[in-house]
């Protein structure tokens, strides 16, 4: 004999949405993008980045 039970043994399974590989998802506006940047300003950023790296290193070895 099966058991009848009242509850459900569903486990949630819900998709939001699915598309295929002929329908990607739409590009989304990025509030900045390195691509958009000239070449002084990526060079700044890459300063900018480089000198908090090596000021980690000094802390670390003090």
């Amino acid at each position: 004999m099966v058991p009848t039970h009242p509850h459900s043994h569903d486990h949630g399974h819900h998709h939001a949405h699915s598309h295929g590989p002929s329908s990607p998802h739409p590009a989304q506006a990025a509030p900045w993008s390195i691509l958009r940047m000239t070449v002084f300003a990526r060079l700044g950023a890459a300063l900018a980045v480089s000198a908090g790296l090596w000021a980690v290193v000094w802390l670390a070895m003090r």
